[in-house]
């Protein structure tokens, strides 16, 4: 969409077509709602002052990029908005050059900022290209966004930053001064006076500029940007984020500087739409709603495994005061809200800093604590090397609760959980297990808070599969459990977590087809219970595997180890993901479209046998 022509009036009422168009889809398909209002304007401006054709627009998350899908040819195609085989809800270049890069967690958007000057620098396009980055002030908490300021400030490549505040200031402005002061960073008089003063300085004694240098300190200091400014980055702010005129101007005067500058805006979450507007998290990312009510179109009765834990957790800490935990940035996501407001000394959100959560639940172990970090499968990757180097190493006593184990459905590629098992099967010291249902979820906390060493726990996102038989076994270290053995029976079907329903269904169906199996859950990936399926081998050769995770790696990979290990005559078949990335859409179709509905498997196994 051409907006380089348009006068202000006409982009302030684009704007309101953005938003109206916005809000009917998500609350057509969900999505993520407040953010992507609340950035219109900061969006528009983008594109009004910068050329997405040729300037490397870089949205961190980019949950907040459907007014840029909206601006590049992609309006006709938005009411596919998170649909299996529609638009993502996040950037992807595979779908528009207009996307300069796939993103899904946060922090990442001054690092690849920062890469893509040092290669336009090499390309000598530094006069045709800068890098825009647009980047919310959640993702501020994270290492990886100073990291990359800290060599962006070093090496002065032309980057443009747009701080989107949309929950508080970095640090509070000072009074109508600071107000004033900071619009005036804004306009070219004090860039040009800012620059002047720098050469002025650069040929006068020491002592000549000890009061000019004084004065600059000072004027730095009554405004939010002296933490930018000392990493030798210009700052500017902080700016409405819905005035167009001033986004505009502001904009225009950072693409001129030809240096790093990091513009502070200010917006509100939810504009336009006065019942998501403000700081609602329950505004964030939405399900199906109806728009004049606000009204959730889309209820299931079916209690999910975050409530599940939720509640086994602070059953737990009822009983435990040894117990601490952490989640980052995600409590009502991961059930954490529960205990943060029972026990606020004893539970906390450390904001988007999942390697900080685990290092700080590292040393509440070596304490004496038991810590349980609670975080999306998909975020836990972000935390790798302080897992192993902090956690397991020293075989400290850990929780690791990972939500959204296996497929997410909408959110797509970066928010899949399917390699958790991968990851951590190849760490020693740790063990893995998984529950199949709300009361093997109790159990499993419980043998988990007595647990010695790291320890990993994986449930899915909303309700469980029916595993449709009454367990009531304890967790004991290693040991898994025989559900069903027919008679007759001809497989042997070993389910791990959610992959037990999964297996459970599949067996049913099978025996409409007169073939009879034995069904396991392994509760334990790590160790397997090595003992059973020795003995188990024995009267079963046809072994089927039912487990929400990544084929390389995952329960198949493992159960292939032991069977080599122990020279097992048995053929081992895994119904887990194959490799590769898994695109988003309903679940029930992302699941479809690889084989995995139970109908699909038993007839699979028909034809195997």
């Amino acid at each position: 969409m051409e907006i380089k022509n348009k006068n202000i009036q006409e982009l302030k009422d684009l704007c309101v077509s953005l938003r109206d168009k916005i809000i009917k889809i998500v609350s057509k398909n969900g999505g993520h709602l407040s953010s992507n209002v609340g950035a219109v304007e900061l969006i528009v401006a983008m594109h009004y002052v910068f050329d997405s054709e040729k300037d490397p627009f870089i949205f961190d998350v980019s949950h907040q990029s459907y007014a840029h899908k909206l601006l590049t040819d992609r309006w006709d195609s938005f009411d596919t908005l998170r649909e299996f085989d529609g638009l993502s809800g996040y950037t992807k270049p595979s779908e528009s050059d207009a996307d300069y890069f796939i993103a899904g967690h946060s922090s990442t958007s001054i690092s690849l900022a920062v890469g893509a000057a040092k290669a336009i620098k090499l390309k000598n396009e530094s006069d045709k290209r800068i890098p825009v980055a647009l980047i919310g002030d959640g993702s501020m908490s994270a290492g990886m966004v100073y990291e990359a300021l800290n060599e962006l400030g070093f090496r002065k490549y032309p980057v443009v930053i747009i701080l989107n505040d949309n929950k508080m200031s970095i640090s509070k402005p000072i009074g109508a001064i600071s107000s004033f002061l900071s619009h005036a960073m804004a306009g070219n008089f004090y860039q040009k006076m800012k620059r002047t003063t720098e050469q002025i300085l650069e040929y006068l004694p020491e002592s000549a500029t000890y009061m000019a240098k004084r004065f600059e300190e000072g004027f730095k200091l009554i405004t939010p940007g002296i933490l930018f400014e000392e990493l030798g980055i210009d700052y500017i702010g902080p700016i409405d984020g819905h005035n167009l005129e001033s986004l505009i101007t502001v904009f225009e005067t950072a693409k001129s500087l030809k240096k790093p500058v990091i513009i502070h805006t200010q917006t509100l979450k939810g504009k336009g739409y006065e019942k998501a507007e403000g700081y609602y998290e329950n505004w964030h990312g939405v399900g199906p709603f109806d728009i004049a009510s606000g009204k959730s179109l889309k209820k299931s009765n079916a209690k999910s495994a975050t409530v599940m834990y939720s509640e086994a957790l602070l059953d737990l800490a009822n009983r435990y005061e040894n117990i601490v935990g952490v989640t980052a940035a995600m409590p009502s996501g991961t059930g954490m809200d529960r205990l943060i407001d029972a026990y606020p000394d004893r539970f906390w959100d450390v904001a988007i800093a999942e390697q900080h959560a685990v290092t700080s639940m590292c040393a509440m172990a070596k304490e004496g604590f038991k810590p349980f970090v609670t975080i999306y499968s998909t975020f836990l990757q972000r935390a790798y090397d302080q897992v192993i180097h902090d956690a397991c190493i020293m075989n400290l006593s850990v929780v690791f609760a990972m939500d959204r184990a296996g497929i997410v459905g909408e959110d797509g590629e970066t928010h899949q959980g399917a390699f958790d098992i991968s990851y951590l099967s190849a760490i020693p010291n740790m063990t893995l297990l998984a529950p199949r249902d709300e009361k093997s979820m109790h159990r499993a906390l419980e043998y988990a808070y007595k647990h010695i060493g790291p320890i990993a726990i994986r449930y899915p996102r909303g309700a469980f599969l029916e595993s449709l038989v009454e367990g009531d076994e304890a967790f004991k270290y290693g040991k898994a459990e025989i559900l069903t053995e027919e008679d007759d029976a001809k497989i042997l079907m070993l389910g791990y977590g959610n992959g037990v329903g999964r297996a459970m269904q599949t067996a049913l169906l099978l025996k409409n087809e007169n073939i009879n199996s034995c069904v396991v859950d392994l509760k334990f990936a790590k160790p397997l219970d090595e003992e059973l399926l020795i003995e188990l081998a024995k009267k079963y050769k046809k072994w089927f595997v039912f487990s929400d995770s990544a084929k390389y790696g995952g329960i198949g990979s493992l159960l292939g180890l032991l069977k080599e290990k122990n020279s097992l005559h048995v053929e081992i078949e895994s119904f887990e993901y194959e490799d590769k990335f898994i695109r988003h859409g309903n679940t029930k179709l992302v699941e479809e479209s690889m084989k995995l509905l139970p109908e699909q498997l038993a007839k699979k196994i028909v034809r195997r046998l």
